[in-house]
């Protein structure tokens, strides 16, 4: 990731003429950088990621380089819980092997949790990072771990507590504002237009006699981008999914049940890729729990079971419901080079932006083109990220509602690395039967 100065020297002259790119930020730098001392926290939150890791290994090793800026780098355990509880470790006593593992390792090695603050919380933190000279926060998380790092930042200023805070993107749901995509996104991408795609020969192999029907029940409350990048595998109209259906288009059980119907009589076999939060014309979530978060949302989970017991009770074909589950968000073996790449970039200039005085920020994703793919980082505003979702814009998806287009397929593309070749399939030139048709 390049980086690029478009201001002049602060004294008119080019005192920095003829150095290269990277000697000119770190000239530039010290000019600007706050004369801030302290220790740093940085703590990961949510539903992890294949390359969790990257980003707080990013965080990590770059302020390591720093020990003229941060008297110590700790990384809280279980999220703002490690924070709360004062269970922090001290990263400088980690073996560099260690941290630089984390760049290849799955889930959360800091540990994460899901709490939303309250006033007694905030006031706890604050009291934590007084005692512990705390002067960089960073919070590593996705849509509710932004307001997490945004209370944390206005709680700071209004204090009068001098303190970098910021937000270091991931969410396989890519729902963040303000950035063109989110870390951890591209990886599951990956694995899900992958299996979509594997499971869709499966069906296809045995629709004969067993169940010739199977909808794949993916992550997605209120956007459809993981669901809708399943396509990304397809080649052929029998490659799966043959169907998509997110939370952005209202979805009628009719619709739905003549959509399978018409793909069956065509292909003999159905693979359909359906969002946990898809909604009716009302905006009622089709199928939901009782039970809520810690921060008030709906646990989701059962609606691909019920559009399969509805197939077969409506229209007597045999169905059945993949839930990937937390394998969509787990795998590092399938992690797309694109995405561990950039998560480790958003943490490492999380670092760079906070030793320039910045705070109350979210690092983001800026893309410069898509072929040959080039993006760069840039910064959000906290209370611009925090609490928002970014869905999947209606021009992406197709004009019947059950499916995404070129221009869908063209931004989440570069995202996930090489893809797979698709499979051959044999023309098959059959021979001609000699005897009575078998009635059996």
């Amino acid at each position: 990731m390049s980086l690029r100065l478009t201001q002049p020297d602060e004294n008119g002259g080019q005192p920095w003429q003829g150095l290269k790119p990277g000697q000119i930020y770190l000239q530039r730098r010290r000019r600007t950088m706050a004369t801030l001392r302290g220790k740093l926290v940085v703590a990961q939150s949510g539903g992890p990621t294949a390359v969790f890791n990257s980003s707080a290994c990013g965080v990590i090793q770059e302020a390591l380089k720093h020990d003229d800026v941060f008297d110590g780098v700790y990384g809280a355990s279980n999220g703002i819980m490690g924070v709360l509880h004062e269970n922090m470790i001290d990263m400088r006593k980690e073996s560099p092997e260690s941290i630089e593992a984390m760049r290849r390792t799955p889930a959360s090695t800091l540990g994460t949790c899901r709490r939303k603050l309250d006033k007694n919380d905030l006031e706890r933190i604050l009291d934590v990072c007084k005692a512990h000279d705390i002067r960089y926060f960073f919070y590593n998380g996705g849509n509710d771990s932004m307001d997490t790092a945004n209370k944390v930042h206005k709680m700071a200023v209004d204090a009068g507590y001098e303190m970098r805070a910021f937000g270091i993107p991931k969410t396989i749901d890519n729902d963040l504002v303000e950035t063109d995509h989110c870390p951890g996104f591209g990886s599951a991408a990956r694995l899900m237009a992958l299996a979509t795609r594997d499971v869709g020969r499966d069906t296809e192999s045995g629709a004969l006699t067993t169940t010739p029907i199977n909808i794949m029940e993916i992550m997605g409350r209120d956007a459809g981008w993981l669901t809708g990048a399943t396509a990304i595998g397809r080649k052929d109209e029998r490659d799966a999914p043959h169907l998509i259906y997110m939370p952005e288009v209202p979805l009628t059980i009719e619709k739905f049940l003549d959509d399978v119907k018409k793909v069956h009589d065509r292909l003999g076999f159905v693979i359909v890729a359906l969002s946990e939060g898809v909604r009716d014309p009302e905006g009622n979530l089709l199928m939901k729990s009782s039970q809520l978060d810690a921060f008030g949302h709906t646990q989701l989970g059962g609606v691909g079971d019920f559009l399969a017991k509805t197939i077969t009770d409506t229209l007597g074909i045999k169905s059945r419901t993949n839930i990937a589950g937390t394998i969509q968000r787990s795998l590092i073996s399938m992690a797309s080079p694109v995405d561990l790449e950039e998560a480790y970039q958003v943490g490492q200039m999380g670092i760079k932006y906070a030793l320039e005085g910045k705070s109350g920020y979210m690092v983001s994703l800026v893309r410069e083109s898509d072929d040959p793919y080039s993006c760069t980082t840039g910064l959000a505003p906290l209370d611009k990220v925090a609490n928002l979702t970014k869905e999947v814009p209606r021009e992406m998806i197709n004009e019947a509602g059950n499916d995404v287009n070129e221009t869908f397929l063209k931004y989440v593309t570069p995202l996930v690395g090489e893809i797979p070749p698709s499979y051959p399939r044999f023309k098959k030139h059959a021979i001609g039967q000699l005897l009575e048709a078998y009635q059996r």
